[in-house]
């Protein structure tokens, strides 16, 4: 098996996580149109951070991501930047999610790693 190393400008790595997250009170949420715009919304934060997506899974209650993450970011960084970016442009784009997660909160607290 031959591992494909990432390079940055000083390094060479191969940091992987599989990381796991869920809705707040695991609500069955992530269907149809806010699914697409949620996976949209992950890609575009991690590609700003540079983190590779090697594979990921939504859930209707709950996300999967094993990524490759650069040795200069945190998982917490990379975890905060991502469940935050989302759960706030989620939020403002449906609204009628106010009824059902009062409190500004989308995702539940933490994650699995």
């Amino acid at each position: 098996m031959l591992i494909a190393y990432r390079t940055g400008s000083h390094t060479r790595f191969y940091h992987r996580f599989h990381t796991v997250w869920a809705t707040k009170y695991r609500y069955d949420v992530l269907r149809g149109e806010m699914r697409e715009r949620l996976r949209e919304i992950i890609r575009q934060t991690c590609a700003e951070l540079d983190v590779q997506i090697v594979k990921g899974v939504l859930s209707t209650n709950h996300v999967h991501m094993f990524v490759s993450i650069p040795p200069h970011l945190a998982l917490s960084t990379v975890m905060q930047r991502i469940k935050g970016r989302s759960s706030r442009r989620i939020q403002m784009e449906y609204p009628d999610l106010r009824k059902r997660y009062w409190g500004r909160r989308f995702w539940a607290r933490g994650y699995f790693s």
